[in-house]
C-alpha cells in the first residue's frame, strides 16, 4: 500500500467535492477541477476528509493509489490557494510584455515570439530597471501550469557558459568555466 495513498485529504472551508461514477469534482473560489480515477481505487468522503482504498492487490492497483490521491490533492490545494510560477528572463536585450493571455517574448532571436497562453492560467509580466524581466503565472490547475512553464522555458533554455536564457525563480544553473579556464592549468 501506498504510504501517501494512506494519508486522508483535508477539504477545507468554501470547497466541495463531488464523486460520481469515478469522476472526482472538486469546485472551490479560484475554480472547478475534475480527474477521472481508476475503477480499482475507492473514494469515501468522511466528516470533511477523503480517503483513498484500493480494491485488490496488484502492483499497478497500488501505483494508481498514490497517484490518484496526489492529484485529487493538488486539485483541492488549487481550487482553494491557487499556485503560482515565475520565470525570469536572463539576458542583454531579454525583454517579456503581455496582452490579455497573448505572451510576447524578445529573447535573442531575430523575431518576437509569441505565445497564447490557456485561459484557466493567468498571465502577469514585469520589467523594472536593472533587473531581470519576470513572467508571472498563476493558475488553480497544477497540472496545466507546469506545463505552460516547461513550454515557455524550453523557448530558451538556460546555458551553462553564460547563464543566458528562461529559468524559474531561484533556480540554481549549473555553471561552466569556459576554454580560458581550462586553457590555463
Amino acid at each position: 500500500m501506498s504510504r501517501i495513498g494512506k494519508l486522508p485529504i483535508e477539504i477545507p472551508s468554501g470547497v466541495t467535492v463531488s464523486i460520481k461514477d469515478h469522476v472526482v469534482t472538486v469546485k472551490g473560489p479560484k475554480g472547478e477541477l475534475t480527474q477521472k480515477i481508476d475503477p480499482s481505487i475507492e473514494i469515501k468522503e468522511e466528516d470533511g476528509h477523503l480517503h483513498f482504498t484500493p480494491l485488490n492487490d496488484e502492483k499497478q492497483t497500488n501505483a494508481y493509489h498514490g497517484t490518484y490521491r496526489a492529484l485529487v490533492n493538488n486539485m483541492v490545494v488549487g481550487v482553494s490557494e491557487g499556485y503560482k510560477a515565475t520565470l525570469e528572463l536572463i539576458g542583454v536585450g531579454f525583454r517579456a510584455t503581455n496582452q490579455g493571455q497573448l505572451l510576447e517574448l524578445s529573447i535573442g532571436y531575430s523575431h518576437p515570439v509569441f505565445l497564447m497562453l490557456p485561459d484557466e492560467v493567468k498571465v502577469e509580466t514585469k520589467m523594472e530597471r536593472n533587473k531581470a524581466p519576470l513572467v508571472m503565472l498563476e493558475s488553480a490547475d497544477k497540472q496545466l501550469l507546469g506545463q505552460v512553464c516547461a513550454k515557455i522555458r524550453s523557448l530558451r533554455k538556460p546555458e551553462p557558459y553564460k547563464g543566458k536564457g528562461i529559468k524559474f525563480e531561484g533556480e540554481v544553473i549549473r555553471r561552466k568555466s569556459g576554454k580560458t579556464a581550462a586553457a590555463a592549468k
